[in-house]
């Protein structure tokens, strides 16, 4: 079986109410990096001044932003400027943004079994949490 380096990559773009990140956000990101479930391959922190300036911080430069400050890859840029620019253009003043690419760790493996059958992926579709609970939620209220 050949070896596959990396499993599916998802970029994540997360919009916050305030200019910092929320310690109950900084947690639950350090427990998912803990976990190998997934693999950080870039992280940046977009903040929007009241007065409209924009301040982008990469990983290697968050300091007390967040305890993480390397990635997989070993440095920052996954995330291009053309991503971080837009995420920054729908940033109210006041408010911040926390971009994460990240790999799916997990199906590594599964990737390389699927490539190595010969099989390909022919769909596929991210379904957003709060879809999911919200359908969830009204299957038990017709219960």
């Amino acid at each position: 079986m050949a070896t596959t380096q990396f499993g599916p990559v998802e970029f994540v773009a997360i919009a916050f109410p305030s200019e910092r990140v929320p310690d109950a956000v900084k947690i639950a990101i350090a427990d998912l990096l803990g976990s190998d479930v997934v693999t950080l391959l870039d992280l940046t922190v977009i903040r929007k001044g009241v007065g409209g300036e924009i301040d982008v911080i990469e990983v290697e430069d968050l300091g007390d932003e967040l305890d993480i400050t390397e990635t997989q890859l070993g440095s920052s840029g996954l995330a291009g400027q053309e991503d971080i620019d837009d995420v920054a253009s729908n940033l109210e003043p006041g408010t911040s943004a926390l971009v994460l690419i990240v790999e799916h760790s997990w199906a590594r493996q599964f990737v390389g079994a699927v490539r190595d059958a010969g099989a390909a992926v022919i769909a596929q579709e991210r379904i957003p949490a709060d879809v999911v609970n919200e359908i969830v939620e009204l299957a038990e209220l017709e219960v």
